[in-house]
């Protein structure tokens, strides 16, 4: 027995009122399974593991709850869950587990809809077999045209998931769901096009870190990156779409961040070594990657808003920046594209709309393919090298 984690939080008025379980949720993702329990307050709660059959026990002292945690089912390497009262008033949970995994266990804070909640990820252990990632389930590679050698590669991000539903229309319409039909269809529409490819950083119904979004459209060297969401404000009649790039200090906190990281730049830059560069030179050569990338977001951003106005009215007639963190990869042009609020009656119609999410998802693909009409990847690698573009103009006399 391996006693991971004890904490005692919980004050004596709330060990004699006890506490409720309120949900218990499980997502299950490439990487591994989350477990999820929500409660009325902050959880006192021990969780140790047992082999032989491979199990996770969770105890949260005066707690009640055991039907709904008895409504919980199995995903992942979660094969079922049990709960059972015991005589001292606390609630046994018990994962009944595919194999033997060390849970990282930690605390949420109350955020909107959501109670005090404790939290299990269960990541896939090194080396063992995994879910094959999102990013290579958007379809097959389309042959390119003969003027290039390979697909254009459009990353598709669907914004949040798993236990970060997004805003949340009157209707009870989720962002996390809107998000991931729409990269879906937009997906469908790239695939369609004769010399693209799409990727989705995610294909399900999980959470996925903000950066690891980018990190899975760099290593499906992506030509584009597009991160698809619905605004929301508490003033319901606030109503339009908008396309954001990276912000000027977004820009410059990721410029830092890769100049630290030099050693591991090599790949922004076209291959050359960074690590025995001076500051200077290295900070150069970065920005060489980050003026291109960012220009060529401008680009395909006011091509992507253009088609959105003929769809939806539009918040903003010209591009924003915002420090977003998906839209920070510097050798990736990236957009982010709020399709329309979801805290807007109308707007809350037209996503829920098949054909209105359709027309949406089309507007997008008309701007994206509208860019690489104009500029297309260097046919000799995905990133910058010294001075060179990342992308280049196609005549068109």
């Amino acid at each position: 027995m391996r006693v991971l984690c004890l904490l005692t939080l919980c004050c004596l008025a709330s060990v004699a009122s006890g506490a409720e379980l309120r949900d218990l949720r499980l997502w299950e993702s490439p990487e591994g399974t989350r477990v999820v329990f929500e409660l009325d307050r902050v959880p006192g709660h021990k969780v140790f593991t047992l082999d032989n059959p491979a199990r996770i026990v969770i105890d949260l002292p005066a707690t009640r709850g055991l039907q709904t945690a008895h409504a919980a089912q199995g995903k992942g390497d979660v094969r079922s869950v049990r709960a059972a009262e015991r005589e001292d008033g606390s609630l046994r949970v018990v994962l009944d587990m595919a194999r033997n995994v060390e849970p990282r266990v930690f605390l949420l804070d109350p955020a909107e809809q959501y109670g005090h909640r404790l939290v299990l990820d269960m990541p896939i252990p090194e080396g063992a077999q995994a879910v094959p990632e999102a990013a290579v389930h958007a379809g097959p590679p389309v042959v390119a045209e003969a003027w290039q050698p390979r697909p254009i590669v459009v990353a598709i991000d669907a914004g949040h998931g798993g236990e970060d539903p997004g805003a949340i229309g009157k209707s009870g319409l989720q962002e996390k769901n809107v998000a991931l039909d729409l990269a879906q269809r937009l997906a469908r529409l790239v695939n369609a096009e004769p010399g693209f490819r799409a990727v989705l950083t995610r294909d399900g119904d999980y959470y996925l870190g903000l950066r690891e979004r980018v990190t899975r459209a760099r290593k499906a060297q992506a030509d584009l990156f597009v991160s698809v969401h619905a605004n929301a404000l508490k003033n319901r009649s606030m109503r339009g779409s908008a396309v954001y790039v990276v912000s000027p200090r977004g820009a410059s906190s990721e410029h830092a961040r890769w100049l630290a990281r030099r050693e591991n730049a090599a790949d922004l830059v076209g291959g050359i070594a960074l690590e025995n560069k001076d500051d200077e030179l290295a900070a150069v050569l970065i920005d060489l990657s980050q003026s291109s990338t960012m220009e060529a977001s401008f680009d395909v951003g006011g091509r992507m808003l253009q088609a959105l106005g003929k769809v939806n009215q539009l918040q903003r007639t010209q591009v924003q920046q915002a420090a977003f963190v998906v839209l920070k990869a510097p050798d990736i042009p990236s957009v982010l594209v709020e399709t329309a609020f979801i805290t807007n009656p109308t707007e809350e119609k037209l996503l829920r709309d098949p054909a209105g999410k359709q027309r949406l998802a089309q507007s997008m693909f008309l701007g994206i393919k509208g860019y690489f009409e104009s500029y297309r990847p260097r046919e000799s690698g995905r990133t910058v090298a010294g001075a060179a573009p990342r992308l280049q103009k196609v005549r068109t006399e």
